[in-house]
């Protein structure tokens, strides 16, 4: 991947999405300086368009200004955690064969959008979780219980927002296709 110009501000433009997003005014607080974040959606929105090098840095450097104007402190362990999660679900494109910008979402492709979700918050909050004892001393059963959390409500958050967003990226590009055909 080349880093155009384009690449480095939409890179911008999503991690300060996803950052400010991602602070607790706009989150709902489930458990110990961890919060169900709809800006979720914006990081899976930037990594199905623009892959998993973006989906990385978008997570990554959104999650590191989500830490640094919460006031809980910067979490380098969560923050690599989005990361994860960004470039798992980067490899939508890849994976589906390019159907979404060819103006198609099916029900495979759904389900291949829930299974990369779903892997990137257990695999992405899974390494935080696991850096979190070994470095931090955090104590197992409260860095296991952010995970279990974070990563269902994760899931299901994007599972249910990206499935309206999706779809509508999809009729917008198929729209766009015929107008190229016109």
């Amino acid at each position: 991947m080349t880093f155009t110009a384009k690449t480095v501000v939409v890179i911008a433009i999503g991690a300060a999405l996803y950052g400010i997003g991602g602070l607790p005014m706009f989150g709902i607080p489930i458990f110990a300086n961890t919060t169900l974040k709809p800006a979720m959606a914006v990081l899976a929105l930037f990594s199905v368009l623009f892959g998993p090098i973006v989906g990385f840095l978008v997570g990554f450097i959104g999650h590191w200004i989500t830490d640094l104007f919460a006031g809980w402190g910067v979490w380098f362990t969560w923050i690599l955690g989005s990361g994860i999660v960004g470039l798992m679900i980067g490899f939508f494109p890849k994976i589906t064969q390019e159907r979404l910008s060819n103006g198609v979402f099916e029900t495979k492709d759904f389900i291949i959008f829930v299974v990369l979700t779903a892997v990137g918050n257990v695999v992405g909050y899974g390494c935080s979780a696991f850096l979190d004892t070994v470095l931090y001393a955090e104590p197992f059963t409260k860095v296991f219980m952010q995970l279990i959390i974070i990563a269902s409500g994760n899931t299901v958050l994007i599972a249910i927002v990206g499935f309206f967003i999706l779809k509508s990226v999809a009729k917008r590009n198929r729209q766009g296709m015929r107008l190229k055909e016109e």
